[in-house]
């Protein structure tokens, strides 16, 4: 196995992937008709989300005219990556140094594999994981390389502080981070969108890119097997703010011709029922009630489209929805919910008040909490907690809900150290799905308040809370929770700013004692059109559709689904980057005269 040296990727892979990139250019050529009189621009790009522009920018820094086309309005550009915490993966990082966290790229691939799960085809090339653990490999390559120093180069900057996301909680070659790789961004979404979105305003400037807004895809045009372009309906212009459903009333139609189209549509997050038309048996019954992590225009449309086109779509049940969703007191978007991104010390209990054991702890195991919820017959679950743990442990998902962050406020910032943060503290006291109560007796009561049931026994709940109490007092314990909490305390960062001291859940000094109803909220596609490395869709026999590219969740990331069964974090907005960057590098050279 080649590791990656500390200034990037090795020589040997960087020729393997500059010989890739020609070896495309090469088939695409012979394809491909010459841009002319008869086309409106050199290539088409689909989706102005995060992994669009990347390949819009790419596609104009090599000089190609492009069309860069949405069915949503101008507010809307960056797409979903403008509203996350602007999470992404490094490995081997200044940042990770700096917290004394000692990171390898065999390491982390380890990490990837035990947590990816690979086994459909992975040596079969028409195998459904066959181009997604090459694009696994080539991602964490990247991660450990110059993904940082190329962001980093572009103006974008991290908080110092990595995050430990996704901790697994089983052996060293299972799932989960064995180290931080969390890295937040300064400036949270909006300022990992920032560089690409000024180099396609710049390229339109230029008259390189025409924005397209408000175009909607219907058709991906083929001839003689061939890639040609692109038709669809005009829809009526629409007001709507970052986020908000606008209109689908359509005005006109179009088509517009070009030998390439880069597919960047993103998944099928705000479409509850292609979700529970893919979700997977070893998950469990569907929830009949979700909170949506997404825009309404999330909706998965251009993977039947892209399909019909000749695209070969892979492991559609594979996918990534949070356990941790709050209802949204102020909403954006229809059913919008907010993921808690938990410290280690809350109690996590099912709807009828059964402590989870590991790896059901919060931060070790998405998916398989998930599976654990589903199996219990009810849709929601609970944390039990206290003031002292959200005030310190306690974070939102979302740009809009960390203001201090996106707004690169430090004064703002700082005031998390002495106080709970402003927006934990409204979701608190306006949000739907939490209980605050001095005592347990008055706790439980409103739990079974808020869901109109008696599912929860008091004297049930005080026993299991005690027993975890009791192991509170020696600095060693068979409780695996209280282990974790013990373990993140050993970590700088942890201890820093995620980790609240070890406490008994029941210590009238850290109340008030505080319950949280928690909802799955949907969110990623890891699954989807299969790609090779060049990001060019693969057909059903595994040939490349000439002419035909794709990025982003709507690729799986890269692939058809380079994180396997799961994630590991920070590693979503990465696969936009990475593979918007591959699939606009190939494209222009493939379109090259």
């Amino acid at each position: 196995m080649d590791t990656p040296e500390a200034d990037g990727i090795t020589r040997r892979h960087a020729l393997t992937a500059a010989g890739g990139v020609l070896a495309g250019a090469t088939l695409a050529a012979q394809a491909l008709p010459a841009y002319g009189a008869t086309q409106d621009a050199d290539a088409i790009v689909v989706g102005h989300g995060l992994a669009g522009l990347v390949a819009t920018a790419e596609l104009a820094a090599a000089g190609r005219k492009v069309l860069l086309l949405d069915q949503e309005p101008e507010a809307s550009i960056g797409g979903q990556a403008f509203w996350s915490f602007g999470g992404l993966f490094f490995v081997n990082s200044d940042e990770q140094r700096l917290m004394g966290v000692k990171d390898t790229y065999d390491l982390a691939w380890q990490d990837w594999q035990g947590t990816a799960g690979f086994d459909r085809g992975v040596d079969d090339p028409k195998g459904q994981d066959h181009w997604a653990y090459r694009w696994a490999k080539a991602y964490v390559e990247f991660a450990s390389g110059e993904k940082r120093s190329w962001l980093s180069g572009l103006g974008v900057q991290w908080f110092p502080i990595v995050g430990w996301a996704e901790r697994g909680g089983g052996l060293a070659t299972g799932h989960g981070n064995s180290v931080p790789r969390f890295h937040v961004t300064w400036g949270t979404g909006p300022a990992v969108v920032e560089p690409f979105e000024k180099k396609v305003r710049a390229a339109v400037a230029a008259h390189k890119v025409s924005f397209r807004f408000r175009h909607r895809v219907d058709e991906i045009v083929t001839t003689g097997g061939a890639v040609t372009g692109v038709r669809g309906a005009v829809l009526e212009p629409s007001g709507a703010a970052r986020g908000k459903p606008s209109s689908r009333t359509v005005v006109g139609e179009f088509e517009l011709r070009a030998p390439v189209v880069v597919v960047t549509s993103g998944g099928i997050g705000a479409n509850h029922d292609l979700v529970r038309q893919n979700w997977p048996a070893r998950m469990g019954t569907p929830p009949k009630f979700m909170v949506t992590g997404v825009p309404a225009h999330v909706d998965g449309r251009m993977l039947g489209i892209t399909e019909k086109a000749g695209g070969r779509i892979v492991n559609p049940d594979r996918m990534w929805h949070y356990t941790e969703g709050l209802r949204n007191y102020d909403p954006i978007w229809p059913g919008h919910g907010i993921r808690i991104l938990p410290g280690p010390s809350s109690m996590w209990f099912d709807a009828t008040g059964r402590r989870f054991d590991a790896p059901d702890l919060p931060g070790y195991d998405t998916l398989h909490t998930l599976k654990t919820i589903t199996g219990s017959g009810y849709d929601y679950s609970w944390f039990v907690t206290t003031q002292k743990i959200i005030a310190k442990e306690f974070a939102l998902s979302g740009s809009e809900q960390n203001p201090d962050l996106t707004d690169k406020n430090v004064w703002q910032l700082l005031t998390r150290i002495w106080q709970t943060p402003e927006p934990i503290e409204r979701f608190k006291n306006k949000g739907e799905d939490f209980v605050v109560a001095s005592t347990l007796t008055d706790l439980v009561a409103g739990m079974n308040k808020l869901t109109g049931t008696s599912l929860i026994d008091l004297a049930d709940m005080k026993r299991q809370i005690e027993a975890r109490d009791r192991e509170i007092d020696n600095p060693y314990t068979k409780d695996v929770q209280v282990m974790g909490i013990r373990n993140a305390l050993n970590y700088t960062g942890d201890s820093l700013s995620r980790t609240a001291a070890v406490h008994r859940i029941l210590d009238s000094g850290a109340g008030p004692l505080i319950a949280v109803r928690l909802n799955v909220l949907t969110r990623k596609t890891l699954g989807g059109l299969q790609t090779d490395l060049s990001g060019r869709v693969l057909d059903a026999a595994g040939s490349p559709v000439p002419g035909l590219y794709a990025a982003g969740e709507v690729a799986g990331f890269g692939g058809g689904g380079m994180h396997g069964y799961r994630s590991l974090e920070g590693t979503f907005l990465g696969g936009c980057l990475f593979s918007g960057r591959q699939a606009g590098r190939a494209a222009a050279a493939a379109t090259a005269t």
